[in-house]
């Protein structure tokens, strides 16, 4: 039905369109993923001025009529995270974030925790910029805790309590994306060798903020970038690019 919805939104990518156009890929509070086109965005007076480009958090008025494609008829910023802007590898992470909430989040339902996921994101990248690129807690491992709290979000979260074919809690050697999470040495065939280490950082990347997450080696950081990868694409079928 054709009307007029207002909703708070991040942009997820831009794409020129036209002579003066843009098509925007969404992510929004109240309606969840999202296409619209901002119809002459690109000229040099538009009164949308830059703000729609990726990872904005807007205010916005939209059109919805008869085709899938929305149009923005107003835009006002909650948030242009210009520290953000200001660092390439904080670009970077925050492009992989949104690139990720894409492939994972086509369901236009709205889906707040996702939402607010993102949004905290962006929050803590705008906050230190020079963190993408550090090292566990503020740099790599902070992206790999967005893509479990992600996947907990989306319903794809694996399974880290006890072994997810039989069980068993006790003796957890490996992790099976097949299976869906942990495995015991009984049933590890199909599986990684995953590290106390990296096991311990998977749990508390999912009960901790951003912010606040243990230190972790590469080595246990490579294991928790597998488990995911493996877990979204045998149960999502959705392949991530690499987190950094």
């Amino acid at each position: 039905m054709a009307g007029s919805i207002k909703t708070e939104a991040v942009v997820l990518r831009s794409i020129r369109y036209g002579e003066a156009d843009r098509i925007l890929h969404l992510y929004t509070l109240d309606r969840g993923r999202l296409s619209a086109i901002a119809k002459g965005s690109r000229k040099p007076r538009s009164r949308f001025g830059g703000r729609l480009e990726p990872f904005f958090r807007l205010d916005l008025t939209l059109h919805e009529g008869r085709s899938e494609l929305l149009t923005v008829t107003g835009a006002s910023t909650l948030a242009g995270y210009g520290r953000l802007r200001s660092s390439g590898p904080a670009i970077g992470a925050a492009a992989r974030a949104c690139d990720a909430v894409l492939r994972l989040l086509a369901s236009s339902e709205p889906n707040r925790p996702a939402y607010n996921l993102l949004c905290r994101y962006l929050d803590l990248l705008d906050s230190s910029p020079a963190a993408a690129r550090g090292p566990a807690a503020s740099g790599r491992a902070a992206g790999l805790a967005f893509r479990l709290k992600l996947a907990l979000a989306a319903g794809f979260v694996p399974e880290l309590a006890s072994c997810a074919r039989c069980g068993e809690a006790e003796v957890i050697t490996s992790f099976s994306g097949a299976a869906g999470g942990v495995v015991c040495a009984s049933c590890e065939a199909g599986g990684f060798e995953l590290s106390q280490q990296a096991h311990r950082f998977m749990v508390a990347a999912l009960g901790r903020p951003l912010a606040e997450l243990p230190a972790a080696d590469e080595a246990a950081l490579r294991q928790v970038e597998r488990a995911i990868g493996d877990v979204l694409a045998h149960h999502a079928h959705v392949q991530l690019r690499a987190v950094a």
